[in-house]
């Protein structure tokens, strides 16, 4: 992982969604993708990212959302803990928890891994926001007791705060040379194309989260995700 501290910080819009005819459009359900540089879209031409690529794959199947890359390459979850005040603001409906990545490449102590991450989801529960936990693995090169310790951080969080989880955040794209950078670490576009739809059904059921808790007395979030997209 590249540790630089430059912060990429966009707004992909999802396009305007109508309601039925002569309605006011909705505003849109606001996901801020909170991570390092694998959300970031390191060394990426710009909206080959992440989060603009999950933008425009939204839009295209009739979600009005807009999604903010919060990534920072290098970042810890130490330091996505430190930035979240500002990072994630009032506006923000749903966060794509994607931190932990650099925590194994550098030795970090699974448990301050563990402690910072459920200190995030806490801090995004308590305001209202909905969350879902992308995991990481630990590389095979830190040892068998590392892993241990490391692995379940992402399951056990999920169970314990009832967030959502998409268990291992590069799957389909991790050790396939095709679909990352010269350096074996990164995604590269068609990598990150592979991130995003293997995603994508997870990043549904967040949305319809959402619109659950913000569903009217009597309307039922099949119906408001109906409206919305393709559910």
């Amino acid at each position: 992982m590249a540790f630089t501290l430059a912060a990429l910080i966009w707004i992909i819009p999802g396009g305007p969604v109508w309601a039925e005819a002569g309605e006011t459009p909705k505003e849109p359900l606001e996901i801020v993708a909170l991570g390092d540089s694998l959300t970031a879209g390191y060394q990426l031409p710009p909206g080959k990212g992440f989060a603009e690529q999950l933008g425009k794959e939204l839009a295209e199947k009739g979600y009005n959302t807009s999604v903010m890359n919060a990534g920072v390459s290098g970042d810890t979850s130490s330091g996505g803990l430190a930035r979240l005040d500002w990072a994630v603001g009032p506006e923000t409906d749903a966060v794509i928890l994607e931190l932990g990545s650099n925590d194994a490449l550098r030795g970090i102590d699974p448990e301050l891994t563990r402690q910072n991450l459920a200190a995030i989801i806490e801090e995004l529960q308590s305001r209202g926001i909905a969350v879902l936990l992308a995991g990481m693995l630990a590389p095979p090169n830190m040892g068998a007791d590392y892993e241990r310790a490391f692995n379940p951080i992402y399951p056990d969080l999920a169970e314990e705060y009832g967030v959502l989880l998409y268990p291992f955040f590069l799957d389909g794209v991790a050790a396939e040379p095709a679909l990352n950078l010269g350096d074996g670490m990164h995604p590269n576009e068609e990598g990150i194309e592979v991130m995003v739809d293997r995603i994508f059904p997870a990043v549904e059921k967040l949305i319809a989260r959402v619109r659950e808790k913000a569903a009217p007395a009597g309307e039922t979030a099949k119906e408001i995700t109906h409206k919305d997209g393709e559910g």
